[in-house]
C-alpha cells in the first residue's frame, strides 16, 4: 500500500508501465467535472471509475481485495477515511468472483486520512476499506483507476 499526493506521483511511475500510464492521467487532468461513470484509459489494461458517494460511518464499510488490478483511489473532494490491512489478517465472507476481481472480507484493520488531492495504492495483497467518513458523513468525488497487475 502507498499513500502519497498527486504532487508526488512521478515517485511510483517505476512499479509499472500501466501504472505509469494511469498517475500520469491523473496528474494531467481536473475531475471535478468529469462525468461519473467508467472510462477507458488503455483497454482492460489501465480504466478509471468517476465516483460520486456519501461517506459512510465505519460501521457500513466493507473490506474488499482484487487480485487482477491494483486500485489507486484518488480523492478529488473529501475527505474519507480508508482502511488498510494486509490479506492475510482477514477472513474471506464472500470468495473471490474473478468475473468481478472482488473479494469481500471482514476484520479489522488500520485507517488512514484521505484529503482531495491524495491518493492511495492497493495491490493483491492489501485488503482495503474505502468511502470512510471521517465524523460526519460528506459528499464525496473519487478517481478509481484500475490498473493491471
Amino acid at each position: 500500500m502507498i499513500i502519497d499526493k498527486i504532487k508526488n506521483a512521478a515517485l511510483y511511475y517505476g512499479i509499472s508501465k500501466h501504472m505509469e500510464t494511469a498517475l500520469k492521467y491523473l496528474q494531467s487532468r481536473d475531475f471535478s467535472q468529469v462525468e461519473a461513470g467508467r472510462y477507458e484509459i488503455d483497454g482492460t489494461d489501465v480504466f478509471m471509475l468517476v465516483q460520486e458517494y456519501e461517506t459512510r460511518p465505519l460501521a457500513k464499510g466493507r473490506w474488499e481485495a482484487h487480485r487482477n488490478y491494483y486500485d489507486i483511489q484518488f480523492v478529488v473532494q473529501g475527505p474519507e477515511r480508508m482502511g488498510y490491512t494486509h490479506l492475510n489478517n482477514l477472513e474471506v465472507t464472500e470468495p473471490y468472483n474473478p468475473e468481478k476481481d472482488i473479494m469481500r472480507l471482514a476484520g479489522s484493520g488500520d485507517f488512514f486520512l484521505c484529503e482531495a488531492g491524495t491518493f492511495a495504492i492497493f495491490g493483491p495483497e492489501d485488503a482495503h476499506m474505502p468511502n470512510i467518513a471521517v465524523e460526519e458523513p460528506v459528499a464525496a468525488r473519487k478517481v478509481v483507476m484500475k490498473v493491471r497487475v
